[in-house]
């Protein structure tokens, strides 16, 4: 047996990979070297057309670009009205802005499990956690699969709630005939750089209905009536406050690398599926660990790949396995803590282990393993290698 890095054996990679990783090319330093050198930096003609483009790449009748993914979900709470005494149901097993832009309003997260083998929202676990405050439901389309939106939108009509779509994992996805950011009344998205295509920092909600893409422009802009180019095109300086909003814009700057970006997308996608296909294939049939499930009825979008270890067939644990990986030079990374877990929610909302066991089971055994378009073949094979000699170290 290949000693283990982690023992002092050679290590599958001299660098570090890491688990995600954004693309830069000289169009994409070209075009935004041209937005410095423009008029506008900011609230710009930029900014419309990238908000066009990435609604025609979703499906969507609107899209609103904001600062970044966080800023994306507080502007859909605020725009269907969340506020104090309302209840928004949101899954454990996510990132901790899909709870926060509740709390961001005023609102409660209320804490949904999730499903051992998807790790997406479970449904019946939502239905019981449904009350009369009980205002929205926030689906996360974790690692990049679509949820069961059929499903969703039915439970939502039972109780008449609103569906937001956390789908900041699930750029370019597909749930049987749909795109997702067309799926929910509202879909938010993160434009970070380790996401599908970046504006450094960014965040675009896409809906189909056009007054609460209004409550939204308005949200980003201090809750003022029109920006600073709308002005001039009016010449003229009046402007109001009309609601308590926020300066969550997305520059041109920003916005001319993500027109650029959106030009790669296709093959971008294309190239995480491929990486994908080659994790199902090398890993199939190991006892050690398990690739989440797919859907036959969507098409994953692959921000993440995570598996889960199975500890019974192991002699180490989450932990020791994540070690002995990053030293053999694998970047691999966890996500998530279940936001349930936070110090924030159990001091503020008394939340505690136990309240969804099955992402807190889960959380104990998945690991990231990387995943970007940029990776070379010889990357990918590093990943496997690693991933096996591992596994052959600590199998029972």
């Amino acid at each position: 047996m290949t000693a283990l890095a982690i023992d002092g054996g050679t290590p599958v990679r001299a660098t570090m990979l890491p688990y995600g990783r954004q693309s830069i090319d000289a169009e994409d330093i070209a075009v935004v070297v041209e937005a410095l050198q423009s008029d506008w930096l900011t609230t710009g003609p930029r900014v419309v057309d990238f908000e066009k483009a990435f609604a025609a790449l979703v499906g969507a009748e609107h899209a609103v670009a904001v600062s970044n993914g966080t800023a994306a979900l507080h502007a859909a709470m605020f725009a269907l009205g969340v506020g104090p005494g309302d209840e928004v149901i949101v899954p454990s097993m996510t990132f901790a802005a899909s709870a926060n832009c509740v709390v961001y309003q005023g609102g409660t997260p209320v804490f949904a499990d999730v499903q051992r083998d998807t790790l997406l929202l479970d449904l019946q676990s939502a239905e019981s956690k449904v009350t009369f405050r009980t205002k929205a439901i926030i689906a996360v389309d974790y690692a990049g699969h679509p949820c069961d939106y059929d499903a969703l939108r039915a439970l939502a009509a039972r109780h008449g709630l609103k569906l937001v779509a956390d789908a900041c994992h699930a750029l370019g996805g597909r749930y049987k005939e749909h795109t997702v950011g067309a799926l929910a009344e509202l879909s938010a998205f993160s434009l970070h750089p380790v996401k599908h295509v970046t504006t450094g920092e960014g965040g675009v909600v896409t809906t189909g209905d056009r007054e609460l893409s209004q409550r939204m422009r308005l949200f980003r802009n201090h809750g003022i009536t029109s920006d600073h180019r709308q002005r001039e095109k009016r010449k003229s300086w009046f402007y109001e406050m009309i609601e308590l909003g926020y300066n969550y814009r997305l520059t041109d700057i920003q916005c001319a690398l993500g027109l650029s970006q959106l030009l790669k997308f296709d093959k971008w996608i294309s190239r995480r599926r491929e990486i994908a296909r080659r994790y199902d294939e090398a890993f199939a049939g190991l006892l050690a660990f398990t690739p989440l499930a797919v859907r036959a009825d969507v098409s994953h979008a692959y921000h993440l790949y995570v598996v889960k270890l199975n500890l019974q067939n192991l002699s180490a644990d989450r932990e020791t396995f994540f070690r002995a990986l990053r030293a053999e030079g694998i970047g691999v990374n966890v996500h998530y803590i279940p936001v349930h877990l936070h110090p924030f929610y159990r001091r503020t909302y008394g939340t505690s282990p136990g309240l969804c066991p099955v992402a807190e089971e889960a959380y104990r055994a998945i690991i990231s393993l990387p995943i970007f378009p940029a990776m070379l073949d010889a990357d990918v094979q590093d990943v496997i290698t690693a991933c096996l000699k591992v596994a052959d170290a600590y199998s029972l």
